[in-house]
């Protein structure tokens, strides 16, 4: 019989009095680091375009130290040697580098439908993408959660068991960071995303619930914590180690899938080749890409990425952070460039998307003069649970100069994007409607 773990919510209120009182063990990374990062956590720097002093010191190209990877993560021919690591092309039409990432730009989407296509998918990497073979991949589950010995899982295996398809955003907890800087006038570190760290896919594969009891899941698990093929993180001279995050096991066995494509397609693979975790509605660091081991564990589980990375810090904060981050706020975007021109007098079809990861958006309002006057958008799509949905409104411009674009969603639990975002020092989940400036010539 499988365990009947507690609520998201309680158990994390657990774990971070376990932690604190010294209960949960830290994996990988001695404690008295982690709490000295910890200590460093709640004071921003400055706004940079590489992102966290991780991809600084990341290397160009991943390093192998498992069977099965090479070090050919290094750029292609087809790829820009402006973005190392990343091996699909990215186009400056559809893409903004910054540093071992690439944004999407939302412009780019308005041509797409619902599903991101692969070639417009932002990337997010740590490091670099490592090249996997597939009949080389294994999967390990190991740990004190687990009834017997680690069970191995090739890739074969992985697909030979009942698969399930979801449709589900993957958005980074910093997008939209860099608006606390230009809205807000306040000083937070990290990547500077605008709204483009986002992107919606149909994924398929297996549920992780499954594989879990396939390996002799315990009465007493509490935590599972994948753990990514890419190379290890160095963080201010500091090794943290490979990319891991522990989930509950609440969230494990509900909706959680090992995914082997992306659109009907094997996963690219800067998104994730041969396998991946999708955590749908969560924070984009839960969804580990290149997965090649999960510990089951019996005691709560700590990473670098869920103690000093992925709370939040600040004045409104406790000194040890909130608890760590998991559901994704709520957002819109134009499908527009900022500082776009615009034909005076001339009819304007104004587009966008909005998203929500607590519940589907139920309605999105518009203004075209900088919040002096609001009026429902029209929806185009249903709105679904994990997924946006695309909007458009007309519009004639009518005085030339600047004109302030702004769109604000209200999801079905009644949440409406604020004015103002409460400010974090790591810049995360910005949620405030966004200031989109166009010019009416």
């Amino acid at each position: 019989m499988s365990p009947v773990p507690p609520s998201e919510s309680a158990y994390d209120r657990i774990r971070l009095r376990q932690w604190h009182l010294g209960h949960a063990r830290s994996a990988g990374v001695e404690r008295r680091v982690l709490l000295k990062l910890l200590a460093a956590a709640s004071a921003a720097g400055p706004l940079t375009a590489v992102g966290s002093t991780t991809a600084r010191a990341a290397a160009p190209a991943a390093r192998a130290a498992t069977a099965g990877v090479s070090t050919a993560g290094a750029p292609t021919a087809a790829a820009p040697a402006a973005a190392p690591g990343i091996v699909k092309p990215l186009p400056t039409e559809v893409f903004t580098v910054r540093g071992t990432n690439a944004e999407t730009n939302f412009a780019a989407l308005r041509s797409t439908g619902v599903l991101t296509p692969a070639s417009h998918f932002f990337v997010r990497n740590h490091t670099a993408t490592p090249r996997i073979a597939a009949e080389d991949w294994t999967l390990t589950l190991w740990g004190s959660g687990l009834r017997g010995p680690a069970v191995e899982f090739g890739y074969d295996d992985l697909r030979a068991l009942p698969s399930v398809t979801r449709t589900a955003f993957v958005e980074c907890a910093g997008n939209g960071r860099s608006y606390y800087t230009t809205q807000q006038n306040q000083q937070v570190s990290g990547t500077a995303w605008t709204l483009g760290a986002i992107g919606v896919a149909r994924w398929r594969g297996v549920r992780l619930a499954d594989v879990l009891r396939r390996a002799g899941l315990a009465r007493g698990a509490v935590d599972v914590l994948p753990r990514g093929l890419d190379s290890e993180v160095v963080s201010e001279g500091v090794n943290l180690g490979r990319v891991r995050r522990p989930l509950p096991l609440a969230k494990a066995l509900d909706d959680v899938l090992l995914a082997y494509e992306m659109n009907g397609e094997p996963l690219p693979a800067d998104h994730g080749y041969p396998v991946r975790l999708i955590v749908p509605s969560w924070v984009g660091i839960s969804n580990i890409k290149w997965v090649g081991d999960i510990e089951v564990s019996d005691e709560p589980l700590y990473s670098p990425w869920n103690t000093t990375l992925y709370r939040l810090f600040g004045p409104g904060y406790p000194a040890e952070g909130s608890a760590p981050l998991d559901r994704q706020t709520l957002k819109s975007a134009f499908e527009l460039a900022p500082g776009a021109t615009v034909t005076a007098g001339r009819r304007q079809v104004l587009t966008g998307r909005s998203w929500s990861g607590g519940a589907p958006v139920r309605s999105v309002e518009i203004s075209t003069d900088g919040g002096a006057h609001w009026r429902r958008a029209r929806l185009r799509d249903t709105p679904r649970h994990g997924s946006w949905v695309r909007w458009s409104a007309d519009w004639v411009p009518r005085e030339r100069g600047t004109a302030v674009l702004l769109a604000r969603a209200t999801d079905r639990t009644g949440r409406v994007q604020p004015e103002v975002a409460v400010h974090n020092t790591q810049g995360y989940l910005f949620d405030a409607v966004v200031r989109h400036e166009v010019t009416v010539a």
